[in-house]
């Protein structure tokens, strides 16, 4: 079976995730199929527009990346999730530069690096069923696919608060974020399609099928996100939730005991410097150095051992000492294995 099912459709590429058992979680040679077809199509004229969905009857777009086998290399020598990030990232470039309109439908659970094939396109739909999550930290990791990039460029300290926590936006609050682009009731999804198909450009079906979204859920802790996630280290930001003192406030300083202090501090470091990147290209290098490194970690490998493999949700992480040297190293450049983006 195709992990990923490409065709044209009346003047639109077509490119369906095909997964379901791994919530259609991203692989090498999916990354490198969807590339292929988006160059091919890019230099078809007889093609208008690119749609990327999911099989229908899973609950998910995409939950990340095939993070076990990432995981598995990275207690080797990592050569073979070093080639993973590479296809991967230069896809998610390749998706932030499309000339033509990139549409994703996440519909479901899109994070990780569902999230990285969805956000960087120009049109991004969401239904009722959508919930987004950046939760990396929880296993070791960083909000990676280009994280450094649109979560610092979100209102206030909003991204700081997603990356570092994993919270979960559900819906309409993933479009009044700024990460979603349209909300459209999951029974309009199909319509949709037979109206691209039937010579519509994607605004003019949009503006029949869209609906406006409402005050997001978080808004009421807006204030409090950006006066505590607004500090540049971990210690400022957790004493800063625990002086805040209302319910919200501690339970996100709780939350972040719990995620790994390695990780919590590559990820505050990693958006503080995408917000003053001018480039995509230049966070997407950024983070390959970020992912060779952290994915040959103990932190990473006990991440996805309690979370993944034996799912018993007990990381022991690393004691939270000094972390400064091992956090500065990990940012360094690669020489000539640093990620090369056309």
């Amino acid at each position: 079976m195709s992990e990923i099912i490409t065709r044209v459709d009346n003047g639109i590429g077509r490119i369906t995730l095909n997964r379901p058992k791994a919530l259609h979680a991203l692989t090498t040679e999916m990354c490198s199929g969807m590339a292929d077809a988006l160059t091919a199509w890019e230099q078809d004229e007889a093609i208008r527009a690119v749609l990327v969905d999911h099989a229908e009857g899973t609950r998910g777009f995409c939950a990340g990346g095939d993070i076990r086998k990432v995981a598995e290399s990275g207690r080797k020598d990592g050569v073979e999730a070093a080639e993973f990030f590479r296809v991967e990232y230069t896809l998610n470039n390749q998706i932030k530069h499309y000339p033509k309109p990139y549409i994703a439908v996440m519909d479901g659970i899109t994070m990780g690096g569902g999230v990285g094939i969805s956000v960087h396109g120009s049109h991004r739909i969401v239904t009722e069923r959508t919930i987004f999550a950046m939760p990396e930290t929880g296993i070791g990791l960083f909000p990676d696919v280009g994280g450094g990039w649109f979560l610092p460029r979100l209102e206030g300290e909003l991204g700081t608060w997603l990356a570092l926590t994993g919270a979960q936006l559900r819906g309409g609050d993933v479009v009044a974020a700024g990460i979603g682009t349209h909300f459209l009731p999951s029974d309009r999804v199909e319509v949709l399609k037979q109206a691209l198909a039937s010579g519509q450009t994607i605004d003019a079906a949009l503006s029949g099928l869209a609906e406006a979204v409402s005050h997001p859920s978080y808004a009421p802790h807006m204030a409090t996100i950006n006066r505590c996630f607004a500090h540049d280290t971990m210690a400022q930001i957790s004493i800063a939730l625990n002086a805040e003192g209302s319910e919200w406030a501690l339970k996100q300083a709780e939350i972040l005991t719990k995620r790994s202090p390695q990780s919590l501090a590559v990820a505050l470091k990693q958006l503080r410097e995408g917000r003053g990147m001018t480039s995509f290209e230049e966070v997407m290098k950024m983070e390959y150095r970020l992912a060779c490194r952290i994915t040959r970690t103990r932190d990473f490998s006990e991440g996805v051992r309690a979370v993944i493999e034996d799912k018993d949700n007990a990381p022991a992480w690393l004691a939270s000492v000094d972390l400064s040297p091992v956090i500065e190293h990990m940012f360094d450049s690669l020489g000539n294995m640093d990620l090369q983006l056309p």
